[in-house]
């Protein structure tokens, strides 16, 4: 038998949980001839890489530093992708075709909606890197008012007001000085590494609204236990990771209704033996 390949590529890629999640999608769907693994992949391997992918292949899952490098490489990219100018999926069709998609920006709006989080007045973004511009986008559908960015130097503050404007959102930018200040907005998404927002812990104010982490190693961090303690709504990386690995599933083998819950358990379970 045959076997249909799909991976996720990206430098590094050691860390990455997206071949458990895809995994674990393929046994609840039955898809025993089908395989996904991990490539440390880097921008400049990244063309030869697309270039030897034969028609066994399925699709890809990018990360970074590859969401960008890979567009000229392919033959056309959704409106969602090009909105952002960033690409986390491919798919290889049955003509040839490498079509590129990006899963992060639906998975953000689903995973939010998951926890009720539908429409809100306001938000905060706390950082200003290519999952900022993500968040960005997000929100475009989901904020009516106005979005304030915490940035760290004038030239990410002019960033993501052209951000904003190519995406119809209204941005205000403040000094990451400020930070604190973006904890009393009806939704936080915090886009920053590892230990960037630590800082803020001791200034989440009492009844929060919701924060969406996006880091899921280490976890919790010191910002969403602080949160958690004074019962704020809070959804981290492996939210995001799961919703869209969902939407890359359907979209690399046809199927609808990828198998959240076996996902998500599978990402817990990963992230419990760390």
């Amino acid at each position: 038998m045959s076997r249909i390949r799909a991976a996720v590529l990206g430098s590094p890629i050691e860390h990455s949980l997206s071949p458990v999640l895809h995994r674990a999608a393929y046994r609840e769907l039955g898809l025993d001839d089908w395989s996904y693994d991990r490539f440390e992949i880097d921008e400049a391997a990244l063309p030869g890489f697309v270039a030897g992918l034969g028609p066994e292949w399925a699709g890809l899952s990018l990360t970074m530093p590859l969401k960008r490098a890979v567009i000229p490489l392919l033959d056309g990219i959704s409106d969602t992708a090009a909105s952002v100018e960033a690409v986390n999926t491919v798919v290889l069709t049955e003509d040839g075709r490498r079509l590129g998609d990006n899963t992060d920006i639906p998975g953000i709006v689903a995973a939010l909606n998951e926890r009720g989080v539908e429409k809100v007045p306001a938000a905060a973004i706390l950082g200003a890197g290519a999952t900022a511009s993500s968040a960005l986008a997000a929100l475009s559908r989901i904020c009516t008012g106005e979005v304030t960015a915490y940035v760290r130097s004038s030239a990410r503050a002019a960033e993501m007001r052209e951000w904003g404007e190519r995406l119809g959102v209204t941005v205000r930018t403040a000094d990451w000085s400020r930070a604190a200040e973006a904890l009393t907005a009806p939704l936080v998404i915090a886009t920053t590494p590892a230990g960037a927002t630590d800082a803020l812990a001791d200034a989440v104010p009492n009844a929060p609204g919701t924060l969406f982490d996006v880091l899921y190693d280490p976890w919790p961090t010191a910002l969403a236990a602080a949160w958690t303690g004074r019962e704020g709504t809070l959804l981290g990386g492996l939210d995001l990771l799961v919703h869209q690995a969902v939407l890359q599933v359907e979209q690399m083998t046809g199927l609808p209704g990828a198998p959240l819950a076996a996902m998500r358990a599978a990402g817990e379970a990963a992230l419990r033996a760390r």
